[in-house]
């Protein structure tokens, strides 16, 4: 007697859907890059879907706290900027507008533009809620925060063995400033996407964190 036929739900691989992903005990084997390639699960690719649909209010919040190099993939940063400027024209920032401003700008053309344009394509389907875009948006900046840290380590580590020693604790105050500017970034553009702005002091200025 035939078994009824088992239905296997396609899986993402480095961008493209495979149906023939082999089932063991009717579970998917999850491969060493899945959870890194996958944009579902890449909170970087579940910002900019949500910030592809979500209001034109939510979007100019978003794109206000972010900047491309918030991005550690530095095709969804460009995409960032593409929806930014969509966003602070006062034009759609849905998929199909985001794609035609690529092609009318001539961004499309050549091996990198095919990769803008597949971004595109993974970002829109990656399944990001437009009511989570700021929760998302933060979750970015704190990841570019932490690889901030990174970037002053090394640059110390350098510091330490290429400068002249009378400049090397100059460096250090120089890092120092840096990740502090990040710091009240962080705080700020965090308080700004929970719903809650920048206290004002007295001054008229925001207060510090």
């Amino acid at each position: 007697m035939n078994q009824p036929a088992t239905y296997q739900p396609a899986t993402y691989q480095s961008g493209t859907y495979d149906d023939a992903a082999e089932m063991v005990d009717g579970v998917e084997p999850v491969g060493v890059g899945d959870l890194v390639d996958d944009p579902r699960t890449n909170a970087e690719a579940l910002c900019l879907c949500a910030l592809l649909w979500t209001t034109t209010t939510v979007a100019a919040h978003v794109v206000d706290a972010l900047v491309h190099t918030d991005f550690d993939r530095a095709m969804y940063g460009e995409l960032l900027d593409v929806i930014a400027t969509q966003v602070r024209a006062g034009k759609p920032h849905d998929p199909a507008s985001v794609a035609a401003a690529l092609t009318q700008s001539g961004r499309t053309a050549g091996h990198q533009g095919q990769q803008l344009a597949r971004a595109l394509t993974e970002v829109t389907m990656a399944g990001g809620s437009p009511e989570a875009a700021g929760h998302y948006a933060i979750t970015v900046l704190s990841a570019a925060y932490r690889r901030g840290f990174h970037t002053a380590a090394a640059s110390m580590t350098a510091a330490a063995e290429q400068l002249p020693q009378d400049q090397l604790f100059e460096h250090l105050l120089s890092i120092g400033r840096t990740q502090r500017t990040a710091t009240q970034r962080l705080h700020t553009s965090t308080r700004t996407l929970n719903g809650n702005p920048t206290p004002r002091s007295a001054n008229g200025k925001g207060a510090h964190p």
